[in-house]
């Protein structure tokens, strides 16, 4: 019988096969010079440390691999958790269950990107600012950008409002429409679980200066298994250019929304039981506090 902590030990096959996936991205990278920063090496050392809580913790189940191709994509997905562990999730599974294995460039917010140690950290590891010019340079150079075109309204928000997609800003797609790269829709299902009773104090993140500040009743994520679904990928229209109107542009992205919203849909009905459990108890108790205390 496995000892408390044995689970989240990284497994023999896990280190061969991520020594093996290194093997190959380093030949990859090996003439390529990165602006940012980004290290393989500490890529490597950090996926060690945490795919056994991506395997023992989160229980990630990853559908729809066979749906990427070995080309540039333009992942896009919805934003969830309060924490940016659904970029870190997905990211795990595109080097671990995704064939070829490949580094997601995860586009990140300004205020993130200058946050002292985290943001360094964050370059390293292959996140960059988000803004058109960083994801044109990736693009030509034969990457794979994530994107969350929520932004950071995606993890903001309070209990009730837990997997509403909230609108799609749009400059992701001239960039897809400029390089000629294809959306690749990705859905997360069960990072809201994470932490299952929040509120958002505007007037306190105001006062900070920062995007958003959830304030939970758990400081560490709950164990909620983790399901990625990622799908078929949207191709770019021929005919339509990345100066196009807005209302082009517009109608695109909501088909790309309207796209991942059905995939939620589908994943909420077949995720796995784990937040009625935590919730049932005392969820009525929370959620009718924090909305008491909500922002008038």
């Amino acid at each position: 019988m496995l000892k408390l902590g044995e689970s989240f030990l990284l497994s023999i096959e896990d280190e061969i096969k991520i020594n093996q996936i290194f093997a190959e991205l380093k030949e990859k990278y090996k003439d390529y010079k990165d602006p940012w920063g980004f290290n393989l090496e500490l890529c490597e050392k950090t996926l060690k440390k945490i795919v056994p809580f991506y395997r023992s913790y989160f229980k990630v189940r990853v559908f729809g691999a066979e749906n990427v191709k070995d080309q540039s994509y333009i992942v896009t997905s919805n934003h969830t958790g309060q924490l940016p562990l659904d970029a870190i999730l997905i990211t795990i599974a595109f080097l671990l269950d995704v064939a070829p294995p490949r580094v997601l460039r995860a586009m990140v917010e300004r205020f993130m990107a200058q946050l002292p140690f985290i943001g360094d950290f964050a370059a390293q590891t292959g996140s960059i600012l988000g803004d058109r010019a960083n994801c044109a340079y990736l693009i030509e150079h034969g990457e794979s950008i994530l994107v969350f075109p929520e932004g950071v309204r995606g993890i903001s928000k309070n209990t009730p409002d837990y997997y509403k997609l909230r609108s799609f800003s749009e400059g992701f797609y001239r960039i897809a429409l400029q390089k000629k790269t294809p959306i690749l829709p990705v859905c997360v299902i069960g990072a809201e679980e994470m932490f299952p009773f929040v509120f958002h104090s505007k007037r306190l993140a105001r006062l900070l200066k920062v995007p958003a500040l959830p304030l939970t009743a758990n400081l560490f994520p709950l164990p909620s298994p983790i399901d990625i679904y990622i799908g078929k990928e949207i191709p770019i229209p021929a005919h339509l250019e990345h100066e196009a109107s807005d209302k082009e542009i517009k109608e695109n992205v909501f088909h790309i929304e309207n796209t991942i919203k059905r995939m939620l849909i589908h994943g909420l009905k077949h995720r796995r039981p784990f937040f009625d459990t935590v919730r049932k108890p005392i969820s009525k108790f929370v959620i009718k506090e924090f909305r008491n205390k909500g922002d008038r």
